[in-house]
């Protein structure tokens, strides 16, 4: 089920005297974006705010042509969020190449914490967050 049908299906009335007010307390505001918690530091407020002026002026015009869920300016908020300008920017940039033709698809989720291969001096490392892992065990 899709975020919005769950929503939906949050908000039906259930017969109660209080209608409207009942049913407006359960429809919580969910952002598109990382809503969880995160250290605002000047470099991640800035790369979020280019991110988030992207998706609000020029996302438009790109149109919807995203093949990854999260979309790639989603995935760059959150990843800038939770890990740094520097990391999380390496991250997004990676995952726009992937988004274009020959790339992958699908369920790409931006990685909660980052093992210890991952340094600011080894940005090549987090091209290989997305890729799909082949074989079975």
């Amino acid at each position: 089920m899709c975020e919005f049908c769950a929503l939906q299906a949050g908000d039906e009335d259930d017969g109660g005297a209080a209608g409207p007010e009942k049913s407006r307390e359960k429809a919580a505001y969910r952002s598109r974006n990382y809503t969880g918690p995160f250290r605002k530091s000047p470099d991640r407020l800035l790369g979020m705010g280019l991110i988030r002026f992207y998706q609000l002026t020029l996302s438009g015009f790109v149109g919807n042509s995203c093949r990854h869920i999260p979309t790639c300016s989603e995935y760059g908020y959150e990843s800038i969020a939770r890990h740094g300008l520097w990391a999380g920017g390496w991250m997004t940039l990676f995952r726009v190449g992937r988004c274009g033709p020959g790339g992958t698809s699908g369920l790409d989720p931006v990685p909660e914490i980052l093992g210890g291969d991952f340094h600011w001096w080894t940005p090549w490392r987090y091209f290989s967050l997305g890729r799909k892992r082949g074989g079975a065990p």
